[in-house]
Formats: C-alpha cells, structure tokens, sequence
C-alpha cells in the first residue's frame, strides 16, 4: 500500500497523522497557494501535477495504490482531476468530504449557485465581509459603491479589491472574535462558501448574533466518487480502523 494525500486542510492533516502512526507509505501533496504550508508528519510535495493526465502518470510511476482526497470542498478542478486519474492509473480513489452547513433558527441566508451569483445579489452600499478566501475575489472586482472586508492567510502588498481592508489571520477562529471583527468593521452582509467544518463556522454564529444576512455559495457539482465522512472511516477502508486524534474539524 501506498498513498498519495491530496491535502490543504485541517482534516488532511489529522489523516496524515493517523497514515504516519498506522506505518503507512503516503506523501502528502500541497497545492501551493499558502505561502507557509503547515508542516506534515509525512513526505511532502508542492506543486500541481499538470491536470488529470499528470496526476495519473504520478500515481503510476511513484506506485501508489491510494489517491485520499483530502482538498477543500471548493477545490473542484482538482477533485475532477482525482477521479479521472485515478480510473486513469488504476488505483482506489477515497474523498474525505465534510458535512455542509445547513441554516438554522435564526439564520438569514441567500443560497446562490457559485460566486458570480454571489455577486450579483449584493446591494450597493454598506460593508460586506467576503469570507472566501483569496480565490475568487475576481467575480466583485467590478462591483462599486461598497465597501470590503477581506480575511487572507498570507500578506499581501494591496489589497486585491478597491476599498477593502485586509485581515491576514489563520483558522480556527471563535464566536467572540468573529463577533468583534464585524463589529469593528460595520459589516452588512457576509459572502460565505458552503465549507462545512467547525473552525470557519464561527462566522455564521456571528452573523446570526448580530442579525446579519449571508449569501450562501453552494458546493460545485462533483463525479461520483467513494465517500467518508471521518478520518475512522477513510482508515478503515484502507485497513487501519483504529484512527488516532479522529476530531472532525476543518477550514
């Protein structure tokens, strides 16, 4: 057995761990976009693999009998390029894919299809807090007439949109926090992808707190491919039931 991680989230990282104490061969696969990706507990690559052809070459000639794909639920070109590679190369493919969210008492959300959509149902005025991440920012870069605040891992020289103010900070973030942070910035409205996982989730709390509405972005369309939903279970399925630190987290 060996196997490749797709990985760049928390639960990656609790899945590398639990393949390292299990003895099994893996190496864990960064994309590339953090600039200070957190250190791994196995073997570690970054980089892309140059689409679906070029991930199945890879699994092929680094022997590899897994593919886990470990990615964020919004990494869709990657998890298409999964499942074509792996059929490709001839090795199981196993998703680790975290429940969505779900609107309760007291929330005020819009659901829309992808980030353009978003886009297009944002009244002028006010502050909206984009919670997306850096990908993506393109689809409001021509909206005027509001104002932006955006929260990005890494540093960056400008901000990406005009009037925004940048906070660079890392998950898990908390209730409180999240509650001051909008507070502080008069936000009107939050943009959020539909992530799922418990360290990003403190945003809606906040919102909800706050009666604030959010524009909901719903999970892109992906092949059908073999499901779990905790670490236990993907250790399982490769023969390792007994799964350390299986938390279910994630950004």
């Amino acid at each position: 057995m060996r196997v490749l991680l797709l990985g760049g989230t928390a639960e990656a990282g609790r899945i590398a761990a639990a393949l390292a104490a299990a003895g099994i061969p893996a190496v864990y696969s960064y994309a590339g976009r953090t600039a200070a990706p957190k250190p791994q507990p196995l073997p570690t690559r970054v980089g892309g693999f140059g689409g679906a052809d070029g991930l199945a070459d890879f699994l092929a000639a680094g022997g590899f009998s897994h593919l886990v794909d470990a990615t964020h639920p919004f990494a869709a070109e990657i998890s298409r390029n999964a499942v074509a590679a792996a059929g490709r190369a001839g090795v199981d493919l196993l998703a680790y894919e975290r429940p969505a969210w779900t609107a309760g008492p007291g929330d005020d959300w819009t659901a829309v299809p992808n980030l353009a959509a978003a886009a297009a149902v944002l009244a002028t005025g006010g502050t909206v807090f984009l919670a997306i991440g850096r990908q993506g920012l393109d689809a409001f870069a021509g909206l005027a007439g509001r104002r932006w605040l955006l929260r990005l891992v890494d540093p960056v020289e400008r901000p990406p949109l005009e009037n925004a103010a940048v906070v660079v900070d890392r998950g898990p973030f908390t209730v409180e926090g999240d509650r001051a942070l909008m507070r502080a910035h008069g936000v009107t409205l939050v943009v959020a992808k539909n992530a799922g996982g418990a360290a990003a989730e403190a945003k809606l709390v906040a919102a909800r707190d706050l009666g604030i509405p959010v524009v909901m972005v719903e999970r892109p369309v992906l092949p059908a491919r073999t499901v779990v939903a905790t670490v236990g279970d993907l250790m399982a399925r490769l023969g390792h039931p007994r799964a350390p630190g299986d938390a279910e987290r994630g950004v």
